[in-house]
């Protein structure tokens, strides 16, 4: 029906921002990236018989997604599939199942981003979610709103993973954020006819405040753009968050994870955390980061299971369940079971934590770093000085200089010398 057309461009090294979407932080770049679709017969026939206008806002149509949505955050990709497949089946002409399909190919890639193998099927569903869009927005005026919802979504996605840490495809990241700015201009004044038109807006108006706050450097590129607010971004987060459908989940890890690293408001984020866990028990991501919460507030009564479950998970093999969240887990046990002064058991977390992140490669992580400085505070403590040093000396070796692992070893081994 469609036939996919790319354009390859080459990548440029330039600096990476590793928390917000790409058409937040890539404002500067100019669109690069340039795509064609061919209609058919069959397209415009299904258009002339079908209605609806707004499918985003169809009753009908989200009554059908409902459970496969449930199912897609639960991890149970092929159930929710399955029932993608139908919708696409019955709405081939329009994108919204095509970036639903994009969608589970997302949450497969979220749980480890080190792990490359969901992107081809991830972009093509993501290309594939902007041809139909395309489509719609060039031929059929009424569908031009909507159509710049998923043209915004889908390039903002695809500029999400092109600026991830393991891919750093600058190049296509600034292509693809400088093109769904483009589409989220056109829906602006259009939040009437769905909440999920305000999602795009509202990270844009976060953001776009955000970046200068924060990279003084792009203050004078961003004058060429819109003028964001952060305080209405948030807003408008919060009633994505509480009224949307499709985009609910997305805009509450967003706002989950701005209001824990940016806003300073933690007990909002954990209240969140926790709701996305146990609406979603299946997910890893959600099960890691309220792992995550609960052990930033120092709630190790209630972390203690919440992290045997997630390395239970691993052990049966459970879908999305690795070492990336292993990692997280052991080494909070680690903690928890040190601060008990359970030494053994937080030797045997601790080694743990430092097994998977060597199977992820993740070993200048602080959590494999700071596993090691406690690894060597406990051989201190049992009286092997030996293993303490060379517990040191090895986060020295695998740290940077201006690293606070490296620095703390470094005294520690000072005050070793010293005592000898």
């Amino acid at each position: 029906m469609f036939r996919i057309l790319k354009l390859r461009v080459s990548n440029l090294v330039g600096k990476y921002w590793s928390f917000p979407p790409a058409y937040c932080l890539l404002l500067i770049a100019y669109c690069l990236l340039f795509l064609n679709v061919n209609s058919s017969a069959q397209t415009q026939s299904a258009l002339k018989k079908d209605t609806t206008i707004i499918l985003l806002s169809d009753i009908s149509v989200q009554l059908d997604c409902t459970q496969a949505l449930n199912d897609l955050y639960n991890f149970k990709f092929d159930k929710a599939e399955q029932q993608f497949r139908w919708l696409k089946q019955k709405y081939a002409w329009h994108p919204l199942p095509y970036f639903l399909m994009g969608l589970i190919e997302w949450w497969k890639i979220m749980p480890n981003t080190k792990d490359k193998s969901h992107d081809e099927q991830f972009l093509t569903y993501m290309d594939s979610t902007i041809l139909i869009a395309e489509h719609l927005y060039k031929k059929y005026p009424p569908y031009k709103v909507e159509a710049s919802f998923f043209l915004a979504a889908a390039y903002g996605f695809k500029g999400r993973l092109y600026s991830d840490e393991e891919r750093k495809s600058w190049t296509k990241a600034a292509s693809a954020g400088k093109t769904a700015l483009n589409y989220l201009e056109v829906s602006k004044g259009h939040h009437n006819l769905s909440p999920e038109l305000v999602f795009g807006d509202a990270l844009y108006n976060y953001f776009s405040v955000w970046v200068p706050e924060n990279y003084p450097v792009l203050k004078p590129v961003l004058w060429f753009f819109p003028k964001g607010d952060k305080k209405l971004g948030l807003q408008q987060l919060k009633e994505v968050s509480g009224n949307a459908f499709y985009t609910r989940t997305e805009a509450m890890v967003w706002l989950m994870r701005i209001l824990n690293s940016f806003e300073n408001d933690q007990p909002r984020a954990f209240q969140i955390s926790e709701y996305l866990f146990k609406t979603y028990p299946e997910n890893p991501y959600f099960h890691r980061y309220y792992a995550r919460m609960l052990y930033s507030m120092g709630r190790y009564g209630e972390l203690e299971p919440v992290c045997l479950s997630i390395l239970s998970k691993i052990d049966s093999a459970q879908n999305g369940y690795e070492a990336t969240s292993g990692r997280y887990a052991s080494f909070f046990l680690g903690q928890m079971y040190e601060t008990r002064k359970k030494l053994d058991e937080a030797k045997k977390y601790y080694e743990r934590c430092m097994k998977y992140a060597e199977e992820i490669d993740a070993t200048d992580s602080g959590y494999y770093l700071y596993s090691m400085i406690s690894l060597g505070e406990i051989a201190e403590k049992k009286g092997d000085k030996a293993a303490a040093k060379k517990y040191f000396k090895e986060v020295k070796k695998k740290s940077k200089r201006k690293d606070e692992a490296f620095k703390d070893a470094k005294r520690r081994l000072k005050k070793m010398e010293k005592e000898d």
